[in-house]
């Protein structure tokens, strides 16, 4: 039985694919999409194209013809003919409901919130990429543990209100356009 140019076509499509998704797993533990767009052009550059052609290959707008698909199993280090076979679809991530869901805001005081960060990002992208690496650098990074002397009482918990009057106190209002 042959395959046509289509099947061929789309074989070396999703083994393109199943390679790229190797190059993920290999490069980073956990995927999200901002990290996917910065890692495509670090794999086009393994494969000694444009980042733009890999985008047109993945739009499926340029076909991987024969040169090509030696080039691939070349530098990812596949035997000759290996773009050529099934290999099964590219495994995407585990898409649990929580998982799928974790980094969109569930209600209105997070949307509300991303808008207020996104819209201060897009005015002032250094000025709020350093600012809120700050803020949240203080937030996550984990805190020096107290001792806590016998006989003492515990702190009382951080429910983030100094933070949040910290955020307040250092956020200006916009300035009007002229």
């Amino acid at each position: 039985m042959t395959t046509g140019p289509r099947d061929v076509a789309q074989i070396r499509l999703d083994n393109a694919l199943i390679l790229f998704d190797e190059f993920v797993h290999a490069t980073i533990k956990y995927p999200d999409a901002a990290t996917l767009r910065g890692l495509e052009g670090r794999f086009a550059e393994r494969l000694q194209i444009q980042p733009s052609y890999w985008s047109q290959i993945k739009g499926r707008s340029r076909q991987i013809g024969e040169r090509l698909a030696r080039q691939f199993e070349q530098l990812c280090r596949k035997p000759m003919g290996w773009m050529d076979q099934p290999h099964g679809t590219p495994t995407a991530a585990p898409a649990t409901p929580d998982e799928s869901q974790r980094n969109v805001p569930q209600d209105d005081d997070e949307r509300f919130i991303v808008g207020l960060v996104l819209t201060y990002y897009r005015r002032h992208p250094q000025r709020a990429r350093t600012r809120l690496l700050d803020l949240l650098g203080e937030v996550l990074a984990p805190s020096p543990p107290m001792s806590v002397k016998p006989g003492a009482t515990k702190p009382p918990e951080d429910d983030g209100r100094e933070l949040w009057s910290k955020t307040q106190a250092a956020v200006k209002p916009l300035k009007p356009k002229r």
